[in-house]
């Protein structure tokens, strides 16, 4: 049962996050495709624009596809991670925590689902079971924190500088 349930929150979860991200990369079903998720990254004031649009599309997708198909864990939830933590940042914190308002709850709870795979794994109704892929833990589960803390940060240091508003000089 432990596996069938792994199973289910992988498909789901992983479902959901490769569609998001091929909405980003293909266009499918309403996404801007990746031409328009390029200016929505420069909108973001992300810098350069294109490699940030390319690497959080591929990391929703290809996290998306690895989790729900149990491949080369902890690898997709990591970029999962990655990927929601920067959107909770540019995009859904000022929003408050309710998604109904924009906030962030919706990516919480994929990030929560992601860390809990991650530690889990994948189970035994996997690719990962079936090839006899395995990584070495914790070291892949220490090296990979580490390198998602970096990409988080350099993501957002890396964006161009809020515009300052300019202020009319007072007359009397």
């Amino acid at each position: 049962m432990f596996a069938l349930g792994l199973l289910i929150l992988r498909l789901v979860v992983g479902g959901i996050l490769a569609a998001h991200g091929a909405q980003k990369l293909f266009g499918w079903w309403g996404g801007p495709g990746i031409k328009g998720w390029t200016g929505a990254m420069t909108h973001l004031r992300m810098r350069p624009a294109t490699p940030w649009a390319w690497m959080s599309a591929l990391a929703e997708f290809g996290g998306g596809l690895g989790l729900a198909l149990g491949l080369l864990y902890p690898l997709p939830s990591i970029a999962i991670a990655g990927s929601m933590l920067v959107a909770i940042a540019l995009i859904h914190l000022p929003k408050g925590f309710w998604n109904t308002k924009g906030g962030f709850e919706f990516n919480l709870a994929l990030i929560g689902a992601a860390a809990a795979l991650a530690l889990t794994g994948p189970g035994a109704i996997s690719l990962d079971s079936i090839l006899g892929v395995r990584f070495p833990e914790p070291v892949t589960l220490i090296v990979l924190t580490i390198l998602l803390i970096l990409g988080v940060w350099a993501a957002l240091v890396t964006r161009t500088p809020e515009p300052v508003a300019e202020t009319k000089p007072q007359t009397t």
